[in-house]
This record gives structure tokens, sequence and C-alpha cells, in this order.
């Protein structure tokens, strides 16, 4: 599981910081990308990375203010042409479906797959499998804005194989039955049961992702234990008033919420133009004297969110 940051920027493009989109790379969980807000020129910015559009078969937005949602069209009719003939999921806000069929019936756009949209308007469930589960938050912004807060369910821990060498098991189907739990009856009539040869479940992961807001209760609610949260970071230490007035936070409000909900690592990302070059570090190092483990994250960042043991 890693984050790749594919914009870190507020409002509007900058020579460093492309406007916000996010990256979840489940690859080796589920073969899949997952996106989280698709700012202008995301498909840009993935030609420099090595995602592959075929494989982003989610997209969550946090809300439809245009730096998190002007490029979807762009990137859902390049996705065409790119060998992506699977079908797409949309979270967000209701309007988005809306937008994404009036900028494809305008621009004559016929895509290959099929896109499913799944409304979000309040707090909840947004989504479920056998792996993860994602719920959402309603925040505080000027429009309906969300964060997404994406739960890895436990994973079953390693087969104990040298516990297996006194029945003299070889590697194969029966190992790969033990693996998944099942019960397995040897030659002998030897019965094994796969719940006694496997080490103890591996803590599921948990990644918080925030769209914008002012600081807000719910906020402790999404980002409560996770590994990494997300969170923007407009406004610096000395901007509380402007940050409430335009319904954003500060990188102090940020840190305290990730303190507050004993979250593990804190990236701040959405940064001001105003905070170019080493200026955005004085966010981070203000951030710190709250919240230890806080980064700034730039255009390219690769966060890795490793397993737990």
């Amino acid at each position: 599981m890693e984050l790749e940051f594919l914009g870190t920027g507020a409002g509007v493009p900058a020579k460093s910081r492309n406007v916000t989109s996010i990256a979840l790379k489940l690859l080796d969980e589920l073969n899949e990308v997952w996106l989280f807000d698709v700012g202008e020129a995301t498909q840009h910015q993935i030609l420099s990375t090595t995602i592959k559009p075929r494989k982003i078969t989610k997209i969550f937005l946090t809300h439809l203010h245009g730096d998190h949602l002007f490029g979807l069209p762009g990137l859902l009719s390049s996705r065409s042409f790119q060998g992506g003939d699977g079908p797409l999921t949309i979270y967000g806000p209701p309007k988005v479906e809306k937008f994404v069929k009036t900028a494809l019936a305008v621009s004559d756009t016929h895509l290959g797959y099929k896109i499913n949209y799944v409304p979000v308007t309040e707090s909840g469930l947004v989504f479920e499998d056998h792996g993860f589960k994602v719920t959402c938050e309603k925040l505080e912004h000027r429009v309906p804005s969300f964060g997404y807060r994406v739960e890895e369910k436990p994973r079953a821990g390693e087969l104990l194989v040298d516990k297996l060498k006194a029945y003299h098991i070889k590697s194969g189907p029966i190992y790969g039955k033990l693996k998944r739990g099942e019960e397995v009856t040897l030659e002998d009539g030897t019965v094994l049961d796969g719940k006694d040869f496997l080490g103890p479940d591996h803590p599921g992961r948990v990644v918080s992702i925030f769209g914008d807001t002012r600081k807000t209760p719910q906020s402790v609610v999404l980002a409560q234990d996770a590994d990494v949260m997300v969170h923007e970071s407009t406004f610096g230490k000395a901007e509380g008033k402007l940050a409430y007035d335009y319904y954003h936070s500060t990188n102090i409000q940020a840190a305290n919420i990730a303190k507050q909900a004993s979250a593990k690592r804190l990236l701040l990302t959405h940064i001001s133009a105003r905070y170019n070059g080493n200026y955005s570090y004085e966010l981070e190092k203000e951030a710190k004297k709250v919240f230890k483990n806080t980064k700034v994250v730039k255009d390219f960042d690769i966060i890795d969110v490793p397993m737990k043991r």
C-alpha cells in the first residue's frame, strides 16, 4: 500500500505544485489504484509516474470545487484510449454525475467502459468488500465536502511451514488450502485444520484522506488511530481567522487533530502558492511542535504504508 501525491497545491496550479490529486496504490493487495480528487492536469502528472490509468478502478471526490475536479473528464477520456475497458466507480457529491455526463456529451466523447456513480451525501459507509472498508465523514466547507477513511481488514497470518514438516507434506495445493484456513484430510486419514497452522492475523492499515474543511469534531472521528492522516494545510500558524473565513485549516489545526486522534503520521497537502520553496518547510516545522511525525508533501512524493506485524 502506497500513497502517491499527484498534486499538492491549493486553488490554482503553481510551478512547483499542481492542484490536488492523490493515488492510493493497492497493487499488491488488489492490483488496483484508487484516486482521491482529480484536479486539473492530473493525467499529465500521471505521465511522470508508473501509474497505469487502466488500473484506476475507483475515484473518490471529496468535493466539487474545480481544483479537485477539473481533471476528471480528461482522465476518463484518456483511460478509454489507454486500454482501460474495465468499469470504474466514482464516489462523491451527487452533482458529479451531471458534470461528467455534460463534459462527455459536449465534447462528443465516447468511453469504452461503464462508469458507476455512487452519490455521497452523508457520513457513513461508502464501500466494503472482503478486504477493505471505506467510510466518510461530512466536513465543514463552503460546499459539501467529505473526508474518506480507508480501513484494510485484518489479513491472515503466514502459514507455519515448520509446523507442517512433521506431516511430510510437500508444497502445493494442500498448502494453499491450509493457508485459506480450510480442513484437509491426508492420505493416512489425518485431518488438519488450517486455522491451527496459521500465525497471528496482521492488523489492517488505516488511511484517512480529508477534503477541504475548517476544523470540526468529525475530523477526529475520521482520523482516529489512522496509520496515515492526509490533511489540508492551506494556511499557516498565524492565519487562523483567514482559515475560518475561507472554510480551510491551518497547519497547527491539522496537527492538533492528528494528536487528538492518536494518528501515527500526518501528511500536509493543499499548500497555498504563498508557501513556495522553503516557506513550505516552515509549515512543517511549526506543525512538528504540536505533532512530531508531520511531513509537508510535494508532488510525486511516494509514502509507503507498511503492513503491521
